[in-house]
């Protein structure tokens, strides 16, 4: 029975490299090529986090701007 446990922990169990970790050893290129496109990657999540913010924003302040134009007509 511990045998057919430890068979089953072991099949579900992740290495590293399953995790998306990288390999313990890379070469300087490797690593250079893989900091810019995680660097790409994060500068495009950037701009759109920026362009949603922006959004947010305009959002906010139009309803600030309704509200004070029906508390002005009323």
């Amino acid at each position: 029975m511990p045998d057919s446990l430890e068979r089953a922990i072991a099949h579900f169990r992740r290495t590293d490299r399953d995790n998306g970790g990288a390999p313990r050893r890379i070469s300087a290129g490797a690593f250079r090529a893989a900091v810019e496109l995680r660097l790409a990657n994060l500068e495009r999540e950037v701009g759109d986090l920026k362009g949603r913010l922006s959004g947010l924003i305009f959002v906010v302040i139009a309803a600030v701007i309704t509200q004070v134009v029906l508390k002005v007509m009323s």
